[in-house]
């Protein structure tokens, strides 16, 4: 079983609204999150909420069990991933698939070829590969919580994607969404045009 993480707990100050909340395909780009990380594997879900917490649970109908509020969202995404990962049961995950909110353009089909690809290897990360380029989400394996929760939070992650460099399994996609960091109003309005 698996934990699907959406992080969404930033201040999306470059964007000026809530990423959560912009529309994509007619839904808010978490709700679409929401609805492609419905599968069978993933047992456990958790939405990281911080700096817009209030308007996003106002906006958008979420289990009052998945929702993890990151007090301290301002120390950045690894601060989310602590919280979410604290959430979890122990022991329950064999892994997390982290989904970032301004990473939404994403299929259910590319979520369950990752998914499937983790059980079938068993890597300690896998992710999806676009043109040659790694993208999102990327599923950690549950034996790398403990750094997870040690990584520095300048850092993040991708300090722990770089000590596990060599074992990485490369899920090849032609999803270019998995490359796409919906950051700002230049990047929302070039993919809407």
């Amino acid at each position: 079983m698996l934990a699907a993480v959406i992080l969404s707990g930033g201040e999306s100050r470059r964007m000026g609204s809530p990423k959560a909340l912009l529309p994509w395909q007619g839904r808010p780009f978490l709700q679409h999150l929401l609805d492609v990380t419905a599968h069978p594997k993933i047992g456990y879900r958790r939405v990281v909420l911080g700096a817009h917490a209030e308007i996003i649970t106002r906006s958008i109908h979420l289990d009052p069990e998945e929702i993890v509020i990151n007090p301290e969202w301002e120390k950045g995404q690894l601060s989310s991933i602590h919280a979410a990962l604290l959430s979890l049961p122990i022991g329950k995950t064999d892994g997390m698939l982290l989904c970032p909110v301004d990473h939404p353009l994403v299929s259910a089909d590319l979520i369950s070829k990752l998914i499937a690809a983790f059980y079938s290897e068993r890597p300690a990360i896998a992710l999806p590969v676009y043109n040659g380029r790694r993208g999102h989400p990327l599923i950690f394996s549950a034996a790398l919580y403990p750094e997870l929760l040690d990584a520095p939070l300048d850092l993040g992650a991708r300090a722990v994607v770089w000590a596990h460099k060599n074992e990485i399994l490369e899920v090849p996609t032609i999803e270019e969404g998995v490359i796409l960091n919906l950051n700002d109003p230049q990047a929302f309005e070039k993919l809407r045009g």
